[in-house]
């Protein structure tokens, strides 16, 4: 049985209370309850963690090194500055995808840019809760194992100069 860790960062403790028309209405204990059963009807087990505080995140992606065998992962705020977690991330041999509920390219500026998603083997965003699953999915199969899907995303974290992978959307990040 393949073990994931689920894990979210800064005020995603706070969905269902903070900003319901842009975040939707679910609590985190909802999506993570619903994203355990999906894991289970796909044969995984699940952990979840959450923390508002960036060590906590750090150390449980040093924790998470040669214990899971994938991790989905919405870092919040952090996304947008925080190199320690993009450090923690490519140090680590767990394969991460990075979730977002809302589309990112598409929000303020200074929300445009995931410094973490070069770590990751993929990307996905702007699916609300779905996303998790998707995020499972692409760990679980690949891209590869949806056949006929528009996404793409690379097996491994993007090298300097190189082109970034896709988002589970198809475009570039």
């Amino acid at each position: 049985m393949k073990k994931i860790l689920l894990m979210n960062g800064p005020n995603l403790n706070m969905l269902g209370v903070r900003d319901p028309a842009l975040y939707g209405t679910d609590t985190l204990a909802a999506i993570e309850a619903e994203f355990a059963a999906y894991a289970a009807g796909r044969g995984a087990a699940v952990d979840c963690f959450q923390s508002n505080h960036e060590g906590a995140l750090i150390d449980r992606l040093h924790e998470a090194h040669g214990r899971y065998d994938g991790i989905v992962y919405n870092p919040g705020a952090h996304t947008h500055y925080s190199y320690a977690l993009h450090d923690a991330v490519e140090t680590i041999d767990v394969p991460v995808v990075e979730v977002h509920l809302t589309d990112i390219s598409q929000r303020e500026e200074f929300r445009r840019t995931s410094v973490i998603a070069p770590a990751c083997v993929a990307q996905v965003k702007g699916m609300g809760k779905a996303g998790y699953l998707r995020a499972l999915d692409l760990l679980l199969d690949g891209p590869a194992g949806d056949a006929g899907a528009s996404d793409a995303c690379d097996a491994a974290p993007a090298e300097a100069g190189a082109p970034e992978p896709a988002d589970a959307e198809g475009g570039a990040r």
